[in-house]
């Protein structure tokens, strides 16, 4: 079984579709494993939920996910530019849309990992970045291996005797999964912030028991002309361009 694991798409479709071609291209996936924020920030957020659902999917909400709910909500925990996001995106979903998001689980099983956005200690608040989060979330991981999301940095977290491990996750390696438990951040599809533009993402291969990191460039002026046109904050715009 492949899978294919995708973390804050932020409603940036031609991030999300660039990936879904990159990865056919690699051998292909017959699942999609989601960890949240699939909507906020971008363009295309009921497309983006429509490109998920086309495939077999396991997904977990995000704090977008939540803010495109309540958007009242959100103008209190987010900055003005986010929070004008929230409240542009629960505008342009359909009921089957917010029903979707409303569903959404805080954490889900895919064997053999437990999906969350967050941290399983604070599933849509913590940033998982350092060793206190890290070992607070090993502390509660029941399976071999735990997916997050959410600072839309790509890392894999070893749990060694003497403490988590971070590592930047390089591109095009492949990473072996052994007795050792891991948690493991694909990065972010539709917003990079890690000084990369392209959108990042992770291929899990079931038989050979590894997981990969991919990068791949998309259309960026194709996105943030749709957001120009939909009236979205500039710096949420302009900073597609530096992956920060």
């Amino acid at each position: 079984m492949r899978a294919l694991i995708v973390s804050d798409i932020h409603s940036n479709l031609a991030a999300l579709e660039a990936v879904g071609a990159d990865a056919a291209a690699r051998g292909g996936f017959d699942a999609v494993w989601c960890l949240g924020d699939t909507v906020g920030y971008g363009p295309e957020p009921a497309a983006c939920l429509e490109w998920l659902r086309r495939y077999s999917l396991t997904a977990v909400v995000g704090n977008h996910d939540h803010a495109a709910l309540y958007p009242e909500e959100a103008a209190a925990d987010f900055n003005h530019n986010a929070a004008a996001a929230a409240l542009w995106t629960a505008k342009q979903l359909s009921p089957a849309d917010a029903a979707f998001l409303s569903d959404l689980p805080l954490m889900a099983d895919a064997a053999p990992f437990t999906l969350v956005h967050g941290s399983l200690r604070a599933p849509l608040r913590e940033y998982l970045l350092n060793e206190a989060a890290a070992a607070a979330t090993f502390a509660r991981l029941t399976t071999p291996y735990c997916l997050v999301g959410h600072s839309h940095l790509p890392f894999i977290c070893v749990e060694n005797r003497d403490g988590p491990e971070f590592v930047a996750l390089a591109e095009d390696e492949l990473y072996s999964l052994d007795e050792r438990r891991r948690i493991i951040n694909p990065g972010s599809v539709g917003q990079p912030r890690d000084y990369d533009c392209r959108a990042a993402y992770a291929l899990y291969d079931s038989d050979a028991g590894v997981i990969a990191h991919r990068r791949v460039a998309y259309d960026i002026a194709a996105t943030q002309d749709k957001m120009r046109r939909a009236g979205l904050p500039a710096g949420l715009i302009d900073r597609l361009n530096y992956g920060v």
